[in-house]
């Protein structure tokens, strides 16, 4: 059996599935510790894993809260470069302290969240790592449009060409990162990157995306990317109150947006204002962003609560709203239930083209969010059989993949485990 490290981006969204991949790996008798920093201690340790951190002059506690509220005012492209600047900080840390933790660790292998960019930490070493896509993989293929932008796919001449001029446009945006990496690859003897992929992991490139929710476009896969499915273990989740008796029994519409770009208390008026008065009970989880308390009475009285037990409420859900993380997503796919999406920033707009594309949900881009479009996109989820047959084909698709033992299975593979 092995011991294997595993850097994983600060964030609920990645660290929900990080832990569930390295719970499956520890049921199959390997050890795995996962390098953080002190704001995600806590949650790592409670999912039974361990924990070693990194980051204690960049990252004091307390610090994660405050960039979250940064993002969490921010959207498209001012949120993307906000979330890239991040990243930027992130990696330098990773690359100063992480082979010192790495060898303290004694880890034989690395897994490397594809927002992290620690897979030159592991070169430096001389250690296998494995690249692992908690959001949309990165594609250096120009049949599919980068996920930071919400288009449908297509093989037409215009269509790729659009694709390959915003995968410039995001590269120059990045560019400060690809330096700071070659100037360490640099000075540590390394082969300086020359283009996105080649900061991906020589062995795999594993995503807990299903192909099922990936644009069809025929042929081959790109080399060395092996699709997955969700990245869930329910009992690894905190316990939520949640008052069960304050549900009517009227059909459910369950809003969240998420627990990184949480903060905008007009998008969850403006949720509360398209759902009144539909035969619907509506509960808003605020992901810990906002008091309910600020909201006051909201049109329709939903039910409003600082967290949700997700897992639990979307098995009585009739419909979800949401900015499109891709677990919320995914875990609404495994119940059967059609999405509206209102995507702020980030990977949400690609995740949103992707469901859309199979005809489980409907985009009211943020730029045009008002009362009476949202209200026309969930009536039309809400009502329109053809989105739950959409989501439910979806399920039958999704729900008996094992992500996480299918994800352990290739890790196995590619690092000759077995």
């Amino acid at each position: 059996m092995a011991r294997l490290g595993a850097f994983c981006f600060p964030g609920t969204g990645h660290l929900n599935p990080m832990t569930a991949l390295a719970r499956s790996l520890q049921l199959r008798g390997h050890q795995v510790v996962i390098f953080g920093i002190a704001d995600t201690e806590a949650r790592v340790r409670a999912a039974g894993v361990e924990f070693h951190r990194i980051g204690a002059e960049d990252y004091p506690a307390g610090t994660l809260q405050r960039l979250d509220e940064q993002l969490a005012r921010l959207t498209g492209i001012a949120a993307f470069r906000f979330t890239l600047a991040r990243v930027r900080k992130s990696a330098r840390m990773v690359r100063r302290d992480g082979p010192e933790a790495v060898r303290t660790a004694n880890v034989e292998a690395l897994l490397v969240d594809e927002a992290e960019f620690a897979g030159v930490v592991a070169d430096h070493l001389g250690l296998p790592w494995i690249s692992v896509a908690l959001i949309p993989p990165l594609l250096p293929d120009d049949r599919f449009p980068p996920f930071w932008f919400g288009w449908a796919g297509g093989q037409d001449h215009l269509s790729r060409l659009r694709n390959r001029l915003a995968i410039r446009f995001l590269l120059r945006i990045a560019a400060p990162i690809f330096r700071d990496e070659n100037r360490q690859r640099k000075v540590w003897g390394l082969k300086p990157l020359r283009k996105p992929e080649d900061g991906l992991s020589p062995l795999a490139q594993i995503t807990q995306l299903p192909e099922a929710l990936e644009f069809e476009f025929g042929g081959k896969n790109p080399a060395g990317l092996h699709y997955t499915g969700p990245f869930v273990h329910a009992q690894q989740r905190p316990a939520v109150d949640f008052p069960w008796e304050r549900l009517d029994g009227r059909p459910l519409i369950y809003a969240t947006l998420g627990t990184l770009q949480n903060g905008s208390e007009g998008i969850f008026r403006t949720i509360a204002d398209a759902c009144a008065g539909l035969d619907s009970q509506l509960v808003i989880s605020l992901g810990g962003g906002i008091d309910p308390a600020r909201l006051g009475k909201l049109a329709g009285d939903p039910l409003v609560v600082r967290f949700a037990p997700q897992l639990e409420i979307l098995k009585r859900t009739a419909l979800v709203i949401t900015h499109g993380g891709l677990n919320t997503v995914l875990e609404a796919l495994c119940e059967g239930v059609p999405l509206v999406f209102v995507p702020l920033g980030n990977d949400q707009p690609g995740v949103a083209a992707r469901v859309k594309a199979r005809g489980a949900g409907v985009v009211v881009p943020r730029r045009r969010l008002n009362r009476a479009r949202l209200r026309k996109a969930v009536m039309l989820a809400l009502y329109d059989a053809r989105y739950r047959q959409a989501a439910q084909a979806l399920q039958r698709a999704i729900q008996p993949l094992d992500g996480p033992g299918l994800a352990a299975d290739l890790i196995e593979q590619a690092l000759k485990l077995r």
